[in-house]
């Protein structure tokens, strides 16, 4: 028998570590290979870590909200080979080499020196645990033991998760920053008493009444609601509206759908006629392409088009479309329904969802008729599509003008006013919404 270990594998540059949110096999269970083995979480995405053998699960090495690095050994898998313990290595799978007794020898000696010069190390007690993440955040902050147990966790049972760490981290940084009075620069250990005994300032707890549901947040609805925070707090958000006439397009893509669908096996939808024309309108306005650093302003090479997408459970994700002016609108098609079918059933890559320079939603889906959407940072604009709609309007005519049933619809520019101008703004919702009424009946797919 061999034992395999499975590694937390890489899941984009920008990602290092994974919170473990659930096992979907127990010690003693049989895995096939590719069979999905536990489930994580990072700040972009969920996903599922598959395993690369057959064999049966004989040891887990973390539990669920343990936080884990990119590259560390999650659980080891027996198999029915023969050989020492294999490690997964990318799309490899390697023979884990035995250091020499000397090398082992030297490394434990520096183990035992480094034990008597610094803190006495932290450990879980019996109701409270203590991820190695969390343990290693608290030896580099001179955390003590006394001082962890204090910490209130909002993980589950009561876990210290890593955002509580920053938090306390942040709150006894700001403190000690905090000027001195008199006596407690004489005394500096009356002031330290004092900060600690200092009753910290809490927020009005809200009434709940008999009958009242307590629902607790879920992960990814903690993210959403801190990110939309931090989007309106960072950005000067204005809104600019116009009306498009989309009739050429409902009555195109009416006659083309069945066409596509039999040449293509994809469905034509409305979303990706509509992202070809925001493509287009970034070529024409390249500075609305952009994200602020600071002081700085980074104008983007690449258009990079995020597509807000609702989820079965109420959440939100932004799933991008990379280099969306280079492709025709087959591919926009293919991109758009592989990318929305995915995120439905959560089988994103973080890197999918990251590098966007600007964010299209349809509220229209759920029948609104315009919206002011948030702007998703560091980008500086998001484009609403609203429903659309059967409505009487005034038509144009060399003989006059008269009126008639039309599709139409709104579009909801949201923009920085930091960095884009009203005049910007609008120039270039109107362009997208020209792209749009000038649809071609006779173009060819």
């Amino acid at each position: 028998m061999a034992k395999f270990e499975l590694k937390l594998p890489k899941m984009g540059e920008s990602v290092a570590e994974a919170t473990v949110t659930n096992w979907l096999k127990e010690v003693g269970d049989t895995i096939e290979a590719d069979e999905a083995v536990l489930e994580i979480a990072t700040d972009k995405v969920d996903s599922e870590v598959p395993s690369e053998v057959h064999g049966v699960l004989v040891e887990k090495l973390f539990n669920v909200d343990d936080v884990v690095q990119v590259g560390q050994t999650i659980a080891i898998i027996e198999t029915e080979a023969n050989g020492e313990v294999t490690a997964s290595n990318g799309n490899e799978t390697v023979k884990e080499e035995k250091p020499a007794p000397e090398v082992v020898a030297a490394v434990e000696k520096q183990v035992e020196n480094a034990k008597e010069t610094t803190q006495p190390t932290i450990e879980s007690t019996g109701d409270r645990f203590y991820s190695p993440l969390v343990k290693n955040m608290a030896a580099a902050e001179n955390i003590s033991q006394t001082e962890l147990d204090g910490i209130k966790g909002t993980g589950k049972d009561g876990r210290v998760t890593k955002n509580d760490m920053l938090s306390y981290i942040e709150n006894r940084t700001s403190k000690s920053s905090q000027p001195q009075t008199a006596v407690e620069a004489k005394n500096p250990a009356t002031a330290q008493a004092s900060a600690s005994t200092a009753p910290a300032k809490q927020k009005t707890p809200l009434s709940v009444n008999s009958g009242d549901e307590i629902i607790e947040m879920t992960r990814m609805g903690k993210l959403i609601a801190h990110h939309m925070v931090e989007s309106v707090q960072t950005s000067a958000h204005v809104q600019s509206f116009i009306e498009a006439d989309v009739t050429n397009i409902w009555n195109w893509r009416n006659k083309k759908k069945d066409a596509f669908q039999q040449r293509e096996g994809e469905n034509l939808t409305f979303t990706p006629i509509f992202m070809e024309a925001v493509a287009k309108a970034l070529k024409d306005f390249p500075m609305m392409n952009i994200s602020v650093d600071g002081d700085r302003i980074i104008k983007r090479k690449n258009i990079n088009l995020g597509m807000a997408a609702a989820l079965g459970d109420g959440n939100l994700i932004v799933p991008v479309i990379k280099n969306a002016d280079q492709l025709n609108l087959v591919g926009m098609s293919k991109a758009v329904n592989d990318l929305a079918n995915r995120a439905r059933l959560n089988q994103l890559k973080p890197d999918e969802i990251q590098g966007g320079t600007y964010t299209v939603t349809n509220v229209g889906t759920f029948g609104s008729i315009m919206g002011t959407p948030i702007i998703n940072q560091p980008q500086v604009g998001i484009l609403a599509l609203g429903a659309i709609r059967k409505v009487p309007a005034v038509i144009e005519t060399p003989e006059g003008d008269f009126i008639g049933i039309r599709y139409k619809m709104f579009l909801s520019h949201s923009y920085d006013h930091r960095v884009v101008n009203g005049a910007l703004g609008g120039q270039f919702v109107k362009r997208v919404a020209d792209y749009l009424e000038g649809w071609d009946l006779k173009r060819e797919i």
